[in-house]
């Protein structure tokens, strides 16, 4: 019975990542076409440009949301398992009421603080109007979260993916006379189509079952909600901290090195957070829910992490090889040949992924355990330490400082989640678990090497080797 669980657990995991991974394949794909014609017709600067922007939107969306996309997905993730239909009903009508509320109280901020925003980002008041803009990206992204959390919540997942695809290819449509005709005077523009077209699918795929109108006065709406709320505003303060510090050192990097260098290090970090991170985000969506559903045993959730951690890394160890062999054409494939000053940063950058990814699957305990403080503290550490490492290591050693400023900022981060996972929730990962995660730095890190060395042939073969392991692996956990 324990084999079949397992064997259970690992379909369902795969079944999530298949339905997401294409998602995040179409995303990456329109991302790719998207930044390459930026590249092309604008140069780093429009990168850099639409960095900036996101980073800013992103900031106030985290800070204005309230943490409502990810929190209220436990609630309706509690109440769907109870089965009773009028009661996630409710939860549902209070979700998308506050989102509304945040919204336009997102939207407010943005409007209201875009001269200090347009001072303190590009040093001028030129972009003001950006900013003002750019509060309605704010608005209709809140609205799309919170469909996108009643979706998830729901286990709806294959509606939820069919909205986010159709959103990022209409985007992606839209956006391409934009580029071409407006140049750098339409990167705002580009950035509210693609947060429309992504609402307007929202709505189109949003399940009709719970929209039938519920009596909620708004006091109840403000007493139910304050639940998710009261979580969400932490993992808010949690995540503002987060993209905040991020927010400073892109500011940093723009002030002492120029937006080109900005460009660059967007260009590097969309590619390991973004192009390798769709294994995390593809899972997360299955993950969150379903590790919610257990949290009054510890033997399930411990289960649950450890197949977790174990299946992402052997899917990881040969997509890191690959990426690691293939760097300089990847880079010149998205960017342009000039980017290719970044192959050292994502190198080592994509090895740190490894830790972020133990650490990110044992962190969604402490949300599905509902632990909103110890959420806030851990994250606040990781921020604070992350950007202190990024300072020092590019005030010696540039962009490559960052992909080791990385490495070490997930190894201790890693370290800190599995302290409170092993004494604090008293959780444990498999024994089998440490040898993997060893063996994937080792592996990871000796292919690098050999690529350094320019031993390519010894790279290659010991990449065979590790993703043949990988693969065999895998077919023995399903059962194949």
């Amino acid at each position: 019975m324990h084999n079949e669980n397992r064997i259970n657990i690992s379909q369902t995991i795969i079944k999530a990542m298949s339905l997401f991974g294409g998602v995040q394949v179409v995303s990456i794909i329109c991302s790719i076409i998207r930044t390459k014609l930026i590249a092309i017709w604008i140069g780093p600067a429009g990168i850099g440009l639409i960095g900036l922007y996101n980073s800013a939107v992103e900031m106030i969306s985290t800070f204005a949301g309230l943490g409502i996309r990810n929190s209220s997905v436990r609630d309706i993730s509690l109440n769907s398992s109870t089965r009773n239909k009028q009661r996630i009903a409710i939860i549902i009508t209070v979700v998308r009421r506050w989102s509304w509320f945040v919204g336009l109280f997102g939207a407010l901020i943005t409007i209201s603080f875009a001269p200090l925003l347009s001072k303190v980002t590009f040093n001028d008041d030129k972009h003001i109007w950006g900013f003002i803009a750019l509060s309605i990206v704010v608005l209709v992204n809140a609205l799309a979260g919170g469909e996108f959390a009643v979706m998830q919540g729901t286990s709806r997942l294959k509606q939820l993916a069919q909205a986010s695809v159709w959103g990022f290819v209409s985007g992606l449509i839209i956006s391409i006379p934009l580029i071409l005709i407006l140049k750098i005077n339409g990167i705002v523009i580009i950035i509210i189509a693609y947060s429309l077209m992504t609402a307007i699918f929202c709505r189109i795929f949003r399940d009709k079952e719970y929209d039938k109108k519920i009596e909620l006065t708004y006091k109840e709406t403000f007493h139910i909600g304050t639940g998710f709320i009261k979580l969400g505003v932490l993992m808010t303060l949690s995540s503002f901290i987060t993209i905040l510090f991020s927010y400073i050192f892109i500011s940093y990097l723009n002030k002492t090195s120029g937006t080109s260098e900005v460009g660059f290090y967007q260009a590097g970090y969309t590619l390991v957070n973004k192009y390798v991170g769709l294994i995390f985000a593809s899972m997360g969506m299955e993950y969150f829910p379903r590790l919610t559903k257990v949290t009054g045993s510890r033997r399930r959730m411990s289960i649950f992490v450890s197949q977790e951690i174990r299946i992402v890394l052997l899917i990881l160890i040969p997509i890191i090889c690959g990426f690691l062999l293939l760097r300089e054409f990847i880079v010149t494939l998205l960017y342009a040949p000039e980017f290719n000053v970044i192959t050292s940063f994502i190198s080592w950058s994509v090895i740190g992924t490894i830790f972020r990814a133990v650490s990110w699957c044992m962190a969604f305990v402490i949300l599905a355990k509902g632990s909103g403080k110890l959420y806030l503290i851990t994250e606040t550490i990781s921020a604070l330490s992350g950007f202190a490492l990024n300072i020092l290591f590019y005030h010696f050693w540039g962009l490559t400082g960052l992909g080791f400023s990385f490495v070490i900022w997930y190894l201790f981060y890693t370290i800190i989640i599995a302290i409170i996972y092993k004494y604090y929730y008293k959780l444990k990962l498999n024994l089998s678990i440490y040898y993997l995660i060893i063996l994937s730095v080792a592996i990871s890190v000796s292919v690098l090497y050999m690529i350094n060395q320019e031993l390519l042939i010894t790279a290659v073969i010991i990449s065979v080797i590790a993703s043949a392991f990988c693969i065999y692996r895998l077919c023995k956990l399903l059962h194949l």
